[in-house]
C-alpha cells in the first residue's frame, strides 16, 4: 500500500520561492546537478517500504499544501558535532503542484494517507490563479 510523508515548508512564501530556497541548499551542500534534494528530519519513518512504493512528500507553504516530490530513498546517518542520528529524506527535484488543501501546522513530519492527499493540478486548473484564491475557494468548498 502506498503511503506518504507531510512537512511544513517553513519560510517559504510560494512555489517561487521553494525552488531558489532549494536550490540553494543543494549549491551549499556541494550537491552534484543529478542528485536528488536531501531534506533533514531527526527521526526515520518505520513504514519506509511502504513509503518507496511511488510515496511522494507533500509540503505546506504558509498553512495550505501546495506542491509534493516524489520520494526516492532514506539514510540515516549520525552528526558528531551535536552528538545524534538523524535521516535524510531523498526525494526528486522536481515539484508538482497540488490542488491547495488547508492543513494546520504540526512538529516534524506525518504520515499521510493517499485518500486525503490533494490531487495534482493539470495546467490550467488553478496555476493561474493566486495562491491565497485558490485556497479560499478550496475551504469555501468552490474547487
Amino acid at each position: 500500500m502506498v503511503l506518504h510523508l507531510i512537512k511544513l515548508a517553513v519560510g517559504v512564501d510560494d512555489l517561487a520561492h521553494m525552488k531558489v530556497v532549494q536550490s540553494a541548499r543543494r549549491k551549499q551542500r556541494r550537491q552534484s546537478p543529478r542528485s536528488p534534494h536531501w531534506v533533514y528530519t531527526r527521526n526515520s519513518p518505520r513504514r519506509a517500504e511502504e513509503l518507496l512504493e511511488g510515496g511522494s512528500l507533500y509540503w505546506v507553504v504558509r498553512g495550505v499544501i501546495r506542491c509534493r516530490q516524489e520520494l526516492v530513498g532514506f539514510e540515516q546517518d549520525f552528526d558528531r558535532e551535536e552528538a545524534r542520528k538523524y535521516c535524510r529524506i531523498k526525494v526528486r527535484r522536481t515539484l508538482v503542484p497540488t490542488a491547495p488543501q488547508a492543513c494546520k501546522a504540526f512538529q516534524g513530519w506525518r504520515y499521510l494517507d493517499p485518500k486525503s492527499a490533494p490531487p495534482d493540478l493539470s495546467q490550467g486548473d488553478t496555476a493561474d490563479m493566486p495562491p491565497e484564491m485558490a485556497a479560499e475557494l478550496k475551504r469555501l468548498g468552490l474547487l
